[in-house]
């Protein structure tokens, strides 16, 4: 297949559009923008985006799992241009609207368990986060959290003291919010313990109770445990099965909550609207944005009722509840309870399938791990050292930019593949096509 010719891509040299257009982003924009490769976006539809100069790629990043249901899917942009007419906005912590009202009640009804619950809408992922931490510590009345090395929760200063991705995330910006001990997370592939599954019996959970809560800090002081169940921005990580039982089991008996991020794996990515489901446990507390919106900015905070002890002003937010937003997220939900959910399990499952096969056949592919369609591709020197190789994970990435393809890294020298929900097996074999060349050049 002719690549360049392909319906989906068109490649040209740069041109003076996209040109112009990043040196003024670099001129104007903060320098703490970290650019990944300069793409200039202009217009997208489906699983395809347009540079500026009319250039076109397939995107097998969605946003960074942001646009779930595609770029400028029919049915969300209607719902967006028909509440544009209706209420831009209408503050919902001073005065109720029906948008924020339905929004949260279909929130309660999807979110793991069937007891009462209750919704806070933000406007990101970050601010879901942190109504998490204030909700947790209130009810609780204990200042401590437990996080995970490698989980990436937010930018903001709370959120931050949360993440432990990458040092220049924190670098400088201390003190962040005190009190938060991070401990390793269930990577089997690079365990911290150097044990092996399922021999280890959970080393990396027992260590908690062993040692932290023996050692560091007393367990009545810990108000909750907070982690991703797929690391995202550490390097779409999945524990092994078992592992999120073991860690309920050691929060329940400390009266310890868990606070569940699915930022990036919620609404439908993993083939489950939540990718805690496939472990089966309730979390106490669930965070979302990103795909929840299809491009517009919304989070939420959810939890069951008997937790929202916090009263009327102990916390707020201006945009939050926004109805345009509000009414992209309804509509989002529908579209993937209705097939996109499904969608992703399947070619997820062939996307994984292929993705294995190119790692048996090269030695620079050292492990392929996620569910349905969030899936990472490590990147090592060999097989047998495992050691990691980041500068061939960032050739890689751009080789595929440059024939057309959008893909992003993430963990230390982790690729991910989260395409939009809507690709189909199709799109997967072009996108390997192009990705094997790459593969190949390294």
């Amino acid at each position: 297949m002719n690549l360049v010719s392909h319906p989906q891509i068109r490649l040209t040299p740069p041109g003076p559009k996209a040109k112009k257009i990043l040196a003024q982003s670099r001129r104007y924009i903060a320098s703490c923008i970290p650019w990944a490769y300069p793409l200039v976006a202009e217009r997208g539809h489906g699983m395809v985006i347009e540079d500026a100069d009319g250039n076109r790629y397939l995107d097998f990043n969605a946003g960074v799992g942001v646009c779930n249901t595609g770029h400028c899917h029919p049915e969300i942009v209607k719902v967006i241009k028909d509440q544009s007419e209706r209420l831009l906005h209408m503050i919902g912590t001073d005065f109720y609207h029906r948008y924020q009202a339905d929004m949260a009640e279909e929130l309660t009804r999807i979110t793991p368990g069937r007891f009462p619950k209750k919704a806070f809408l933000a406007n990101s992922g970050a601010e879901a986060v942190e109504a998490g931490i204030k909700l947790a510590r209130y009810y609780t009345r204990r200042p401590k959290m437990i996080a995970f090395i490698g989980g990436f929760h937010g930018r903001t200063l709370g959120a931050l003291a949360l993440t432990a991705s990458k040092a220049v995330q924190r670098r400088y910006f201390a003190p962040l919010l005190p009190e938060v001990i991070h401990v390793p997370y269930g990577y089997c592939y690079r365990c911290a313990f150097n044990l092996t599954y399922p021999k280890c019996n959970f080393a990396c959970i027992n260590y908690i109770r062993d040692v932290l809560f023996t050692k560091v800090v007393p367990p009545e002081e810990v108000a909750a445990i907070v982690f991703e169940p797929i690391q995202g921005e550490g390097g779409y990580i999945v524990p092994p099965a078992g592992y999120f039982q073991a860690l309920q089991k050691l929060a329940r008996a400390y009266g310890i909550l868990l606070i569940c991020d699915e930022v990036q794996s919620g609404i439908g990515r993993t083939g489950k609207m939540f990718a805690i489901e496939h472990w089966g446990i309730i979390p106490d507390i669930i965070c979302l944005a990103k795909g929840l919106g299809s491009g517009l900015p919304i989070g939420a905070m959810v939890a069951p009722t008997k937790l929202h002890t916090w009263g009327p002003g102990a916390h707020a937010n201006t945009f939050g509840g926004n109805p345009v937003s509000c009414m992209a997220a309804l509509k989002t939900i529908e579209l993937v309870k209705n097939s996109l959910m499904e969608n992703a399990r399947q070619v997820g499952a062939y996307l994984l399938k292929r993705l294995n096969t190119l790692k048996n056949k090269y030695e620079i592919i050292g492990d392929v791990r996620g569910k349905g369609l969030m899936i990472g591709v490590e990147i090592v020197q060999n097989k047998k050292t495992r050691t990691k190789a980041p500068e061939k994970r960032t050739k890689i990435v751009e080789t595929c930019f440059k024939k057309g393809l959008l893909l992003l890294g993430c963990g230390d020298t982790t690729i991910r593949f989260s395409p939009p929900l809507i690709v189909t097996p199709k799109e997967v074999d072009v996108a390997l096509e192009i990705f094997e060349k790459a593969l190949r050049r390294i």
